[in-house]
């Protein structure tokens, strides 16, 4: 696992680095280090930006493993999968909320996400100290800023107080800093999602051609909504909500599987960046990407949670297995409205046919659930549908199968159902029960299609209303990383989790004890470990 760690240690030696040199002042010219800085134009802080866009594509922090430990496999409708011995500790850590203060995955993720804010500091700081002030400078400063956000805010949900690092590491002790309150990490959030609504362009057409997926004012008020509804400050969520929707910029695609399709840019119906797209993260592979890394563009989040089934040929050995469907998502969707179409579009029952085009399937038949086993074989009853590679695109890119599938998926972060969802949300939690029925019933008139499943929803009162929207968060966004957080925020999360082992302070995580070792000063700790932990 040395390469989950790679992201703090390149940070603490760039720091030595720059101490050795500083140490060696007096034998060199300073000028022509200044003049280094002076030359870099806004060409060259686009191309730090860039970087934020491909860590996100490639650090697993963002797209792999420990993203899907923290943000799913702690809910009650997601379970680890793979084999009993494939990263046993996972099961233990995340499934059964015996957190460990060292391991690689929660390492990672805190790593990962330090890694990027310091990439985006750095953004910031050269920025700044060059006086960048033309538009396309100030939109590379508002994804800079946008990036920082978005890490700080996975951090506070799942660590709670962390440290507040905002500008250039040029000494070891610049990283070391005690924990900020929950209060000022959201304080910094609000401040860079300002700078960011205010800075980034409407649609990401204004970059120019082959810019797909970069960010626009319409993420960072969506994002900035969801760190309003953790914070249950209803006016700014309807505020911003509002915001997104009167941009006119997005729509609900027109059935839920046109959101996950899978296939080649061009392909009709493609379902990439499609229309509920707020932010995508961008994946790709070309023709006989396989053998050509000129087009490599790839990502593990898909690949880390396709199907898996070792023994029954390459064609069902799409990935590593992780992240699959539990009895209780779909006991609970059964008791929800077992008729409701997204449960044969979310999941695959193995032994069962994926439904075709209609379910988001290709008419394909998955090999049998064996609940013993059999050498080789690595089976479960449920797979992940939301990442289901196109057969035509495996033949397409190269990758048939040999648990190697489907790199080119692009992980769906901020999509226009949310924006609905917390409107509806904020819109009951202030007595406006007209708006919250109208914007569930948009999501439920999506799902239901030409069926009779999810009939319209009137308000009656604000605690049954309250339930019907938990309930459609729950089936909307089912393997999507919402559960567990909607649970935290709700208070729910004892009630449901409790039976797997859950407790209170299982809503924050434990901080890596590597990070506080790596924290001293003269023997004492600066970072200190969360109060319950």
């Amino acid at each position: 696992m040395k390469k989950y760690l790679i992201a703090f240690w390149s940070i603490m030696l760039a720091t030595i680095l720059l101490v050795s040199v500083s140490g060696c002042e007096k034998f060199l010219d300073r000028k022509p280090l200044t003049a280094t800085l002076e030359d870099l134009n806004q060409g060259k802080l686009e191309s730090q930006v860039y970087n934020l866009y491909y860590t996100l594509r490639q650090w697993s922090g963002f797209s792999s493993l420990p993203w899907v430990d923290f943000h799913s496999i702690r809910d009650d409708d997601a379970e680890k999968g793979s084999s009993l011995t494939d990263g046993a500790e996972i099961t233990t850590e995340f499934e059964t909320f015996q957190y460990t203060k060292d391991d690689w995955a929660p390492n990672s993720y805190w790593n990962d996400h330090y890694y990027m804010i310091n990439i985006a500091n750095n953004a910031i700081a050269d920025a700044a100290e060059l006086k960048l002030e033309d538009p396309a400078s100030l939109r590379n400063i508002a994804e800079a800023k946008f990036f920082r956000a978005y890490c700080y805010f996975d951090l506070v949900k799942n660590f709670g107080e962390v440290p507040l690092l905002t500008g250039r590491i040029v000494s070891p002790t610049d990283g070391i800093k005690p924990k900020s309150t929950v209060a000022e990490v959201y304080a910094q959030i609000d401040a860079d999602l300002t700078y960011a609504a205010q800075n980034l362009p409407l649609d990401d057409i204004e970059y120019g051609n082959g810019y797909k997926g970069r960010l626009t004012k319409g993420a960072a008020n969506t994002m900035w909504a969801q760190t309003y509804l953790f914070r249950q400050n209803w006016g700014q969520v309807k505020a911003l909500c509002t915001q997104v929707i009167a941009s006119g910029k997005y729509s609900l695609a027109p059935t839920f599987p046109d959101v996950w399709k899978d296939g080649k840019d061009g392909d009709p119906g493609y379902g990439k960046n499609g229309p509920e797209a707020i932010w995508e993260m961008q994946a790709f592979e070309g023709q006989n990407a396989v053998s050509n890394a000129a087009v490599d563009q790839w990502s593990y989040w898909s690949e880390c949670q396709s199907v898996r089934q070792g023994g029954a040929g390459p064609e069902w050995n799409l990935g590593w297995g992780w992240n699959t469907p539990t009895d209780n998502l779909v006991n609970g969707w059964n008791t929800f409205d077992a008729n409701d179409p997204r449960q044969r579009q979310t999941i695959l029952f193995s032994g069962q046919s994926d439904g075709g085009p209609a379910q988001g399937g290709f008419g394909l038949t998955l090999p049998p659930y064996n609940a013993l086993g059999t050498a080789g074989n690595i089976e479960r009853k449920y797979w992940n549908k939301k990442v289901y590679g196109d057969p035509g695109m495996r033949a397409y890119t190269g990758y048939i199968g040999g648990n190697s599938g489907t790199y080119w998926i692009n992980h769906r972060l901020l999509r226009y159902a949310d924006v609905l969802l917390m409107l509806a949300e904020a819109s009951n939690e202030t007595g406006d029960g007209v708006t919250a029925a109208a914007n569930l019933e948009k999501i439920r008139k999506r799902a239901r299609g030409t069926t009779n499943a999810l009939p319209p929803i009137a308000f009656v009162n604000q605690a049954l209303m309250r339930t019907a929207i938990k309930n459609e968060r729950r089936f909307e966004f089912a393997m999507e990383g919402y559960r567990f957080y909607d649970l935290v925020r709700w208070g729910d999360a004892v009630s449901a989790l409790g039976p797997l082992g859950y407790t209170n302070r299982c809503r924050f995580y434990p901080i890596p004890q590597k990070a506080i070792d790596l924290s001293k000063v003269n023997g004492v700790e600066i970072l200190k470990q969360n109060p319950e932990w």
